[in-house]
């Protein structure tokens, strides 16, 4: 069922908040096959099938704060995904911290959710090894989980956006091997990704949004 709620975000919006969502996903470097067509599939079949995968580039700080504004609400929102697609692998990297830097700076939103989330920023080496990084004290990451329940979901796109991007339930572990040698073994997210249960809870007020208000279908989530 297509939902007919009218979006508070308009399409030069939307497209320049894809870009952005791209431009964080790109950010570590390793933007792999996997992570492509997810945000392909959220891009062309639930944020905005008139969009051309193809046509979209990264979008540079200034450009994104002429569109959304600075200091919005739908600025702070954006950057709210931002993080999501940035801990959505259970890691956040020295180079993906940097480019949400940037785009907060632009954006001119508060700086103190970024300073606390740098607390999980991942060891290259630590990355490469086989131990289970310590997640941060819990107070630490205090403004984080308040900021993030802050999001506002008011269009279903950006419900859709959550649904898809955020597991259903935790990833399963598996190792990583070439050539038949294992490399790396990668542990369940939910054991690294401090904000894992953060994300779940923001995954079921987005599909609470699209039952409830949209009166959309959210099996295909489930």
């Amino acid at each position: 069922m297509t939902s007919v709620i009218q979006s508070p975000y308009s399409s030069e919006q939307i497209a320049a908040w894809l870009r952005g969502l791209l431009t964080i996903a790109w950010a570590d470097g390793n933007f792999d096959a996997q992570e492509q067509q997810l945000i392909t599939s959220i891009t062309q079949e639930e944020l905005d099938p008139g969009v051309n995968w193809d046509s979209l580039e990264v979008i540079a700080p200034e450009e994104l704060a002429a569109v959304l504004g600075k200091g919005t609400a739908v600025a702070e929102n954006f950057l709210r995904t931002a993080v999501m697609v940035a801990i959505a692998d259970g890691t956040y990297s020295p180079s993906e911290d940097e480019v949400l830097q940037q785009l907060c700076d632009a954006l001119e939103l508060q700086q103190d959710v970024l300073a606390s989330l740098r607390h999980t920023l991942e060891d290259k080496e630590q990355v490469a090894s086989t131990v289970i990084p310590q997640a941060p004290p819990p107070d630490a990451l205090a403004p984080m989980r308040d900021w993030l329940d802050g999001l506002d979901i008011q269009d279903p796109r950006v419900a859709r956006f959550l649904c898809k991007m955020i597991p259903s339930q935790c990833p399963f572990e598996r190792d990583v091997t070439l050539f038949g040698r294992k490399i790396v073994h990668i542990p369940p997210l939910c054991k690294i990704n401090p904000l894992y249960e953060q994300m779940v809870g923001l995954r079921f007020r987005a599909l609470s949004y699209l039952a409830d208000e949209c009166g959309e279908d959210v099996s295909p989530y489930i």
